[in-house]
């Protein structure tokens, strides 16, 4: 008896020894958030914000799976659901970053697309707006230039969003400008058609 317990106690240290040693994967830990962190710095959350919000709920899933092992007695924790986590994570983010270059350049294309319309309906306002009648309405002349002005410093902004790559932001902007500049010459040739049917319906005599 008293040598079957000099056996199982060597063996019972060597199992709590290799258990204290169980660890939690800290390398594969990491490079599943840092693929999150790529993800994230890419753009996820603008252009694909769906599969980023699962992305984020596999991360948040691992870190609890980590924070559950650990908080258990050395000798039953088992990181195996953590290491499988960790490489999904890994994996999806890489693959989420890859989809959101690809969303990034149809974004591209179509900002830089709106970015030509709307400079080209502001040029076709201004051209407009050196058309405008001045008599009566010399105010509201002015305010249809200043608007026409204001049109075209604008369009400053829609190449800065551009330049910090937030294409959304300058494809939204772009329509902004190009249905104002819609409305602006809208305005002016109502003005120049009444002033047509003025000069076209002089008094007649009988």
């Amino acid at each position: 008896m008293v040598q079957i317990r000099q056996l199982l106690v060597p063996i019972a240290l060597t199992a709590l020894i290799a258990a204290g040693c169980t660890k939690p994967p800290s390398e594969k830990i990491e490079a599943a958030e840092q693929a999150v962190k790529d993800a994230q710095q890419s753009g996820a959350g603008t252009y694909t914000a769906e599969e980023y919000a699962k992305l984020q709920g596999t991360l948040d899933a691992l870190k609890k799976e980590v924070s559950e092992q650990d908080g258990k007695f050395a000798l039953f924790r088992d990181y195996g659901k953590v290491e499988q986590l960790a490489a999904s994570t890994a994996a999806e983010g890489q693959r989420v970053k890859t989809e959101v270059a690809k969303k990034k350049e149809e974004a591209k294309a179509g900002a830089l697309q709106a970015q030509q319309v709307a400079q080209e309906a502001v040029a076709s306002t201004l051209k407009l707006v050196a058309r405008a009648p001045v008599g009566k309405d010399r105010a509201a002349v002015e305010g249809i230039k200043n608007d026409a002005e204001a049109l075209k410093a604008s369009l400053n902004q829609v190449q800065l969003a551009i330049d910090k790559e937030d294409y959304p932001a300058a494809q939204t902007q772009a329509k902004a400008i190009n249905d104002k500049s819609r409305a602006v010459s809208d305005e002016i040739e109502s003005a120049l058609a009444k002033i047509g049917k003025g000069k076209s319906s002089p008094s007649r005599k009988h």
